[in-house]
């Protein structure tokens, strides 16, 4: 007799479905109060070793940009290839148009971002003197990455996306809202040829969660996209290893206006320059 399939959405944490430290999980309701399902409910062991995973994964960052460019396209492809029952779930919690949209938009801002790997390169300047410098962008390292509550699915990918194309790693704190997307994320990344690791997703309460990741000495960024008050709580966190910080100020973005939702802004806040100084004679 073959045994049933789990299809409970679990932590994904080194490229593996885990279950939550805690063994525990919390409900999901949909807009009209339904009981969608129960996500797991994360704590600060799970992220500790999620921020491991993600270290053991820092060889993305040596990884060619084509190569990097090449799994964003197979994620967009196999995203695309169940757009159909992806919407239909999230649509219990966003409306059935939002989550159409969410889906189609998502699909373009990987295939976005896969275009642009290979493409944000560094610079040459030329100071006053009789050299040259080199301006070369680096992944910053491990990220973590809290997400916006509406718009689960183009949120996350708003976010994600960005930071793993640059070769960051990252533990991403799905929308509180809808974590169940997790669930839908992580099968994609698993038939992506994504190296386990490089994106991880830790559910639960995104106040608690982000405590640990800001005061993680091996997490060299946060990315924190909620609300004025997880802003400020994020800087403040993050001041004793003076980590990178990035928010929205408490600002509404509209994830559906490209202007706003991806682009350079994003790309610039994923990594960092150094300057290499070439000298010359006469």
């Amino acid at each position: 007799m073959v045994p049933p399939i789990d299809r409970t959405v679990k932590l994904f944490i080194g490229g593996k479905q885990v279950r939550p430290d805690s063994g525990y999980s919390m409900a999901v309701r949909g807009a009209d109060e339904r009981l969608l399902g129960e996500a797991p409910l994360g704590n600060r062991k799970d992220i500790r070793n999620a921020v491991e995973a993600a270290r053991k994964a820092e060889s993305w960052g040596m990884a060619t940009a084509h190569n990097r460019a090449q799994v964003l396209y197979y994620i967009a492809e196999n995203l695309s290839q169940r757009r159909e029952e992806i919407a239909a779930r999230l649509s219990d919690v966003a409306g059935k148009k939002q989550a159409e949209a969410e889906v189609a938009m998502g699909i373009e801002r990987i295939f976005s971002y896969a275009a642009w790997t290979d493409k944000y390169d560094g610079a040459v300047h030329n100071p006053p003197f009789r050299n040259v410098a080199l301006a070369m962008k680096e992944p910053i390292g491990t990220v973590g990455v809290i997400c916006p509550l509406d718009a689960p699915l183009l949120g996350f990918l708003s976010l994600v996306m960005p930071a793993i194309s640059t070769g960051n790693t990252v533990i991403a704190i799905p929308s509180e809202k809808y974590p169940l997307i997790a669930g839908d994320l992580y099968q994609v990344f698993e038939t992506s040829d994504l190296p386990g690791g490089v994106v991880n997703i830790v559910t639960g309460r995104a106040a608690e969660l982000l405590k640990t990741l800001a005061e993680h000495d091996d997490v060299d960024a946060v990315w924190c996209f909620t609300n004025e008050a997880s802003a400020a709580a994020a800087k403040t966190l993050s001041v004793g290893n003076l980590k990178q910080v990035f928010t929205n100020e408490g600002r509404a973005i509209d994830w559906f206006d490209v202007k706003q939702g991806e682009g350079r802004w994003f790309l610039d806040h994923s990594v960092q320059v150094k300057n290499i100084w070439v000298p010359y004679g006469e």
